[in-house]
């Protein structure tokens, strides 16, 4: 088997420190502007829907600042956000490259594209079950919480799979800058030196992380839908 693997993955396994060492630096990445991706992405999702028309905290000034500011984060190839964002990921993290230096443009990348996600979710829960908690007195912060959230589980653990899934590739394209993680490893040791099992491996690995990803996701919808 040893042999068999060397023949088909010899510079993979001349480098299986390396490669896991960047697998540990895609969950660090994915996981840290997960966290804060998604507490953000949820507030600003949440304030869309309240504060939108006909919301429960209808403001069309703050919706329609919200909704500018989203969309013209949205519209910055993250390639281009990695580099516009070098000075502020210094100052922040004190250093703009490794795990650290890609954590404050992957929240960036993130956040717009989850709130919309969220957006979105809530916006499919019935609004007849909003009136009715307004009827039986809830406020604001009790229609959020035991309304929107509460009834809207399902949409919310999908958008937060694909939003996930979606963070896994803005990884791999930050490793071109020298984030480390996967992307990091395909191209320094596998597309830069012309060895191709490391590239095919890292995208079979990429590939698995939003396979488990999207199996969970899916376990966890058919567990909370009602």
């Amino acid at each position: 088997m040893e042999a068999f693997l060397q023949g088909l993955i010899p510079n993979v396994l001349d480098r299986q420190d390396v490669l896991f060492k960047s697998i540990f630096e895609t969950l660090l990445m994915v996981g840290w502007s997960g966290i804060i991706s998604f507490f953000l992405g949820a507030i600003l999702g949440i304030l869309l829907v309240v504060t939108a028309a006909g919301g429960i905290l209808q403001n069309t000034v703050c919706f329609h600042i919200l909704d500018k500011v989203i969309n013209f984060f949205r519209s910055i190839p993250f390639i281009i956000l990695l580099a516009g964002l070098m000075d502020l990921t210094r100052l922040l993290m004190g250093t703009g490259i490794g795990v650290r230096g890609a954590i404050v443009p992957l929240v960036f990348g993130t956040v717009p594209f989850y709130a919309r996600q969220i957006e979105n979710a809530l916006s499919e829960l019935d609004y007849g079950q909003i009136e009715a908690a307004k009827s039986m007195g809830s406020g604001p912060v009790g229609i959020i919480f035991r309304v929107y959230l509460r009834e809207s589980i399902a949409p919310i653990v999908r958008s937060t799979a694909i939003t996930t899934i979606s963070l896994i590739g803005l990884t791999a394209m930050a490793g071109v800058v020298g984030a480390g993680g996967m992307g990091d490893f395909a191209i320094r040791y596998g597309y830069n030196r012309g060895n191709r099992d490391i590239t095919y491996i890292s995208v079979i690995i990429l590939v698995v992380m939003v396979a488990i990803v999207q199996m969970a996701g899916d376990v966890i919808i058919k567990k909370t839908k009602h």
